[in-house]
């Protein structure tokens, strides 16, 4: 079984109603989603910076034939 934390985390009620109409969940579910996509953000970031950086030897014009 995953470990789990519990935690008291200190938030402006706006904010959190704001998140929780956003993800139609409870208050747990939408601080997990929110801690999720903080998590996620740095490899996102990464995937960003490799735009045009990363040559591709994919001749799109033969892909494109394959469909028939």
């Amino acid at each position: 079984m995953e470990a789990r934390q519990k935690i008291t985390v200190h938030v402006p009620a706006d904010l959190l109603a704001k998140a929780q109409a956003a993800t139609g969940q409870g208050v747990t579910a939408t601080v997990r989603e929110g801690l999720r996509m903080v998590a996620t953000r740095t490899a996102y970031q990464r995937l960003r910076e490799l735009r045009g950086k990363v040559e591709f030897s994919i001749d799109l014009d033969r892909l494109r034939e394959d469909r028939g």
